[in-house]
C-alpha cells in the first residue's frame, strides 16, 4: 500500500518558495478571481471575412475571430501544412511538418526571387553580419557544420556504385 502522507521537502533550498501567496510574483499584474475557469469573459469580436484558406487546430470549434490573410498556405509548403492540420496539436505528426513547411517555404522564397529576376541576399536575411559582429565564434561554428554537411552530402551523392 503506497504512503498518501504528505511529505517534508523543506530540506531542499528554495521549495515552496511559491506557496506563500503574498510573495507572488504575478501580483499586481493578475489579480486572482479564477473568473477565466467560466470561459469566455468578453464579447468575441465580429468574425472577419473568410475569403482565403484559413488553416485551425482540428481541436477548435470555431476559426479564430481574427486572422493574418497576407500569407496564404501555398505550394508544397502549403500542402505540407493542411497535412498538419488534420492531426491532433498534441501529435509529432502536426507539429513536426509545420517544422518542416517553414523550411519549405523559405526555398520556396528563394526560388520565387530568382523568378522575379531578383537576387536574394541570404547573407543578410540570416543576420549573419549581425553574427560576425556579435556571436563570431558561432557563425564559424554554424559555417563549419554547414560546410561539413555539404561535402559529406555531395561525397555520398556523386560516390560510384559498386
Amino acid at each position: 500500500m503506497e504512503n498518501k502522507t504528505p511529505k517534508d521537502y523543506s530540506h531542499i533550498k528554495g521549495w515552496g518558495i511559491d506557496a506563500d501567496p503574498k510573495n507572488d510574483p504575478t501580483y499586481p499584474m493578475k489579480h486572482r478571481t479564477d473568473a477565466e475557469q467560466e470561459g469566455y469573459s468578453w464579447e468575441r469580436p465580429p468574425q472577419q471575412d473568410i475569403d482565403i484558406e484559413v488553416l485551425h487546430s482540428n481541436e477548435r470549434p470555431n476559426v479564430s475571430a481574427v486572422f493574418g490573410t497576407s500569407a496564404p498556405p501555398s505550394g508544397l509548403s502549403g500542402m505540407i501544412r493542411r497535412f498538419a492540420f488534420k492531426h491532433s496539436e498534441n501529435s509529432y505528426l502536426h507539429w513536426l511538418p509545420l517544422l518542416m513547411a517553414d523550411r519549405v517555404n523559405v526555398v520556396e522564397g528563394v526560388i520565387d526571387d530568382f523568378a522575379k529576376g531578383t537576387v536574394p541576399n541570404i547573407f543578410a536575411e540570416k543576420g549573419w553580419k549581425a553574427d560576425w559582429e556579435h556571436n563570431r565564434s558561432g557563425l564559424i561554428q554554424k559555417v563549419g557544420i554547414l560546410a561539413l554537411v555539404t561535402t559529406a552530402a555531395v561525397v555520398l551523392l556523386t560516390r560510384k556504385k559498386d
